[in-house]
């Protein structure tokens, strides 16, 4: 991103030299020509002050949609997390109570078979 701006910087400040050179080269009188540089480095100021604030609101942008891409991934893991936890101990209650279910059925056999025999 930085390389990008300086291109651009460097692409401008480029132009408005050429254009000054071309401007000091052609014949008009010193006041137009005066103007003429005058006019044309406003403009050029201008054009370069609305770059930098699109490139400004560019990476803002690129920041923001970031941070919402990173608090998606952190909701999503977080979700995840709570499901595995709830599968866990919903797998943990069936095996506690399948436990149960065979030592009872196991005492109840040797209830059953101390009292027959």
């Amino acid at each position: 991103m930085k390389e990008s701006g300086k291109i651009i910087v460097a692409l401008l400040a480029g132009a408005a030299v050429g254009a000054a050179v071309a401007l000091l080269l052609a014949p008009s009188s010193g006041a137009d020509l005066r103007e003429d540089i005058s006019d044309y480095v406003n403009d050029l100021v201008d054009n370069v002050k609305g770059k930098a604030g699109d490139l400004r609101d560019y990476g803002n942008n690129a920041i923001e949609r970031s941070k919402s891409k990173f608090r998606s991934a952190v909701n999503d893991l977080s979700n995840y997390r709570d499901d595995m936890v709830d599968k866990a101990k919903s797998k943990a209650g069936e095996v506690v109570e399948n436990a149960r279910s065979r030592v009872k059925g196991a005492a109840d056999e040797a209830n059953d078979a101390i009292q027959n025999g």
